[in-house]
């Protein structure tokens, strides 16, 4: 089994879309871990599929052309959105911060007891915290 990229991997300047794009494809390749199967098309899938102002099912039906991650985002723009300089920027800044001091803190508190990262203070969001539970080391 595979992981998709971290979330923090951009593509496009657009924060998450790379990590969604490989969930749809690790899963089309019978590569993404059973665990990640219950969350597909919600959470951060589905705010960047609002954001982008295209449906989960149009995304996955790109993803499974075959087109590269970069073509995928193209093409995604072109039946949705393409959002401004700006709206990226608050985009980025809104997903890279999410778990810190806001609504999402109590989720992601419960999320790292419940992956026995309860003692890592440098997990700050969510963001870290899907690094951390991957393997991958931390942004600084």
């Amino acid at each position: 089994m595979a992981f998709p990229r971290s979330p923090y991997d951009k593509v496009g300047g657009l924060y998450y879309f790379g990590r969604m794009y490989d969930k749809v494809a690790l899963l089309e390749a019978g590569e993404l871990p059973d665990d990640y199967l219950d969350n597909l098309g919600s959470g951060f899938d589905k705010r960047c599929c609002n954001f982008l102002d295209i449906s989960y099912e149009q995304l996955k039906q790109l993803v499974k052309s075959g087109a590269s991650v970069e073509a995928t985002l193209e093409a995604a723009y072109k039946i949705g959105r393409r959002p401004s300089e700006e709206e990226l920027e608050v985009w980025n800044e809104f997903l890279r911060k999410r778990g810190w001091n806001d609504e999402a803190t109590a989720i992601l508190e419960k999320r790292k007891s419940d992956g026995g990262l309860e003692h890592r203070d440098d997990i700050r969001t969510m963001f870290d915290f899907l690094d951390a539970d991957e393997g991958r080391e931390l942004h600084k």
